[in-house]
């Protein structure tokens, strides 16, 4: 079922916006935290816990679940919806990134990226046009470009010899792509250059997508050089269209980057750092495997409603975790997912009373304490 992206509100302050759009009867809210479930399942929870604890859009993994279990037993079973019991609607990467981190630089070329199957060594090689052909069949709603993600730093001759290459790409993967139930976005690169942002910015908007996604942060960079990307890609775009910030999870940088008009986000952080023992609270993070939640017997997050927080304590949290029990990772996963979720839910708040730079400076207070600075 194909979403349409409705703007509803701008700030007069900043580059922050207020969006909606319908699925199977049901209206989202943007902005919006996507979590992440890279084989189709996001990491210990069910679909019917995600839907609970307010989760909309969800990610899966091109890449993976072209490995196992593959797009044609995907496509098989009805398409991602069915086969993960999932009726939200559902977005799937390109696969890019993961190629990337595995491809060697001499095996990226104009035709497409030549790698090694992690899992058992075999020769792959993946194109534009094989990664479009991989969504379709998996039925996601949104569809991504395949482009090349940049490593940070890189040369500014580089960059632009890749922008090239993504909008090659780009075009190629548009030519393929013929549902009309799926949505496909375009990638704007560019790395830290903003002539280059432009540039591709530009070139994907007069290619007519969907949508758009930035991409190329979160590899490395500081948190100034990730918020000029964002800058520099945004502004550029068209405000009738979602604007999709990849891979980017961490609270303070929700806030700044809706604050340059960013819709929706990803990351694999709250369930990666639940399965180590961290929690995100209002006053910041905190790692349960700490000796001094022994005999904590509070909940993770006293203003936290989430079933974890109504339920357990600190203390029974920490056993499970220690004892490497699987519930310790649920509970943490649910919390974690439910804070970024509540996070966006005030951002929204805030957008509306105009007040979002005036709740970022309070955020980061409580957060991170005085003193913080952008690393």
């Amino acid at each position: 079922m194909l979403l349409k992206y409705k703007l509803i509100d701008e700030s007069k302050k900043n580059k922050a916006r207020l969006g909606e759009f319908e699925y199977n009867g049901v209206v989202y809210k943007t902005p919006m935290f996507m979590p992440v479930g890279t084989n189709a399942t996001v990491k210990t929870l069910s679909p019917e816990e995600l839907k609970e604890i307010g989760s909309g859009i969800i990610l899966a993994n091109t890449y993976h679940l072209w490995l196992r279990p593959g797009e044609d037993i995907v496509s098989e079973a009805g398409g991602l919806h069915k086969f993960m019991n999932y009726d939200g609607p559902i977005l799937t990467d390109s696969g890019g990134y993961q190629v990337f981190s595995l491809a060697k630089p001499k095996d990226i070329n104009d035709d497409g990226v030549r790698f090694k199957n992690h899992l058992n060594g075999d020769e792959l090689f993946l194109t534009p046009e094989k990664s479009i052909e991989i969504q379709m069949k998996l039925q996601s709603d949104i569809v991504m470009s395949f482009d090349e993600c940049v490593k940070w730093p890189s040369t500014y001759e580089y960059v632009q010899n890749s922008v090239e290459r993504t909008l090659s790409w780009a075009k190629r993967g548009r030519e393929v792509f013929n549902s009309p139930d799926q949505m496909l976005f375009g990638i704007v690169q560019g790395g830290e250059y903003e002539d280059l942002r432009k540039h591709c910015a530009e070139k994907l908007v007069e290619m007519n997508f969907d949508g758009y996604s930035i991409g190329g942060t979160s590899v490395g960079e500081d948190k100034k050089t990730m918020y000029k990307m964002v800058e520099y890609s945004t502004k550029y775009l068209p405000k009738d269209r979602l604007r999709y910030l990849m891979g980017v999870g961490d609270p303070i940088d929700l806030i700044e980057n809706v604050m340059r008009g960013i819709d929706i986000f990803d990351c694999v952080s709250p369930t990666r750092l639940a399965r180590h023992g961290h929690a995100y609270t209002k006053n910041g993070k905190i790692n349960l495997k700490n000796n001094k939640y022994k005999r904590d017997f509070t909940p993770i997050d006293e203003t936290c409603s989430c079933y974890a927080c109504k339920h357990y304590t600190k203390a029974y949290i920490k056993h499970l975790i220690n004892a490497e029990e699987t519930f310790g990772a649920r509970l943490l996963s649910i919390h974690n997912i439910s804070f970024l979720h509540n996070l966006m839910a005030e951002i929204r708040k805030n957008i509306e009373s105009d007040t979002l730079a005036e709740f970022r400076d309070k955020f980061i207070l409580e957060y991170y304490g005085e003193g913080y600075e952008y690393k």
